[in-house]
């Protein structure tokens, strides 16, 4: 298996970065940095430029709107706009609902949503998560029932991100409550504006607005909006997770918050010099630096596995755990480095340390407490080691 890009590969990763030199704006760059989470209203034009290049779908078919690349040319793309900290395409309907719809939905499905997931007319959120179903996904409540021509839906979906700004919401509901819990889930399309449907903001520690609580009561939707086969959405919901899971680990966007923490060690002072050539500081840095050498080299892997035509398996859950131990291990020596210039982070009423302090400790804190959750979502690390044990280990 060879690691390195061919000089075809390599020729395409400038491609990238001219076009990012081109057509990034700093300020946008910056907010990405700073956030995480950029508003839909910032990511908008950014997503045009990509539609309008023929790369906002990095992963999809030709047929239905791809540019055709090869899996090693989207590891490439994705480690580029991440490491220039540009947006990435919308994960929840680009990354996450669309491939569900290309295996498994209708032809009318495919017709109707796929266009707009491309353009970014249609701006999509996930409902998968509810009050006491989170890593236990299939106790899950919220339940659709058969109407004939339609079904009503009433339950609660929680930490939903995105749900203010979205035009549709994909949903796992209980379709059949007397099967077995995973056997008894649906995978249906809801559109929010459907009466009945409520949205309430979730303003998380770092102060800022990303996550939601979906309520939902006698919501009626349409049958074509069922994705496959009644009582089928496990199945589908497993396919997704696959792919949310690789881009959880975030291996591209751990070296780009290296860097940045590379550069605030060598603009920091102690009583003994920079921050950067302190032993303990120094310590700390290489064993993050060595880990997210190793993970980088196993996310290679699984591109270059894919390349080939081999499927998934137990390595999203492995990129799972170690990226998201290797973000927070980031972001906690980030704070440790800033020291008093930590305390004051920045909230959304403003900064109150004005321009006192390295002006790259924006966002750090907001990151680090918002980051505590990145081993819950997609799949808590606990279950995720579970996954690795059986799988891998044969436990």
């Amino acid at each position: 298996m060879d690691l390195k890009f061919s000089s075809e590969e390599t020729a395409f990763q400038e491609e990238i970065r001219a076009f990012l030199r081109e057509n990034l704006s700093p300020d946008l760059a910056a907010k990405v940095r700073e956030t995480g989470f950029p508003a839909r209203a910032d990511i908008t034009p950014w997503h045009k430029k990509l539609y309008e290049k023929g790369w906002a779908a990095p992963k999809w078919p030709v047929e239905h709107g791809g540019p055709g690349w090869s899996p090693m040319q989207r590891f490439i793309f994705d480690a580029e706009l991440s490491l220039a900290s540009a947006p990435q395409p919308p994960a929840f309907g680009i990354g996450m609902l669309a491939p569900v719809l290309i295996h498994y939905g209708s032809e009318a499905q495919k017709q109707r949503f796929l266009p707009k997931i491309l353009s970014g007319e249609e701006y999509w959120c996930q409902g998968y998560s509810e009050p006491g179903s989170g890593s236990d996904l299939a106790s899950l409540k919220t339940r659709a029932e058969d109407k004939g021509d339609h079904y009503l839906v009433n339950g609660q979906k929680i930490w939903t991100s995105n749900a203010h700004e979205a035009d549709w919401i994909f949903c796992l509901v209980r379709t059949d409550p007397s099967a077995k819990q995973q056997e008894g889930i649906s995978f249906l399309l809801i559109d929010m504006k459907t009466p009945g449907l409520v949205v309430k903001p979730i303003i998380s520690i770092n102060g800022k607005h990303s996550l939601n609580e979906v309520f939902f009561t006698d919501v009626k939707v349409p049958k074509e909006n069922l994705v496959g086969k009644e009582n089928m959405g496990w199945t589908y919901a497993k396919f997704l997770l696959g792919n949310e899971r690789t881009g959880i680990a975030g291996v591209a966007r751990c070296k780009s918050a290296l860097e940045r923490l590379r550069e605030l060690a060598a603009m920091l002072r102690n009583e003994d010099g920079h921050l950067c050539d302190d032993p303990d500081f120094a310590r700390r840095f290489a064993a993050i630096e060595t880990d997210l050498l190793a993970l980088s080299h196993t996310d290679l892997r699984v591109a270059a596995a894919a390349a080939v035509g081999e499927a998934l398996g137990p390595e999203a859950s492995i990129l799972k755990v170690k990226g998201t131990e290797i973000q927070q291990a980031i972001s906690d020596l980030a704070v440790d480095a800033l020291g008093p210039y930590a305390a004051p982070f920045d909230r959304p009423y403003g900064d109150n340390l004005g321009g006192v302090g390295p002006k790259n400790r924006r966002g750090v804190v907001p990151a680090m407490l918002f980051g505590r959750a990145a081993s819950i979502y997609g799949g808590t690390n606990e279950v995720q080691r579970n996954i690795v044990a059986k799988a891998v280990l044969g436990l």
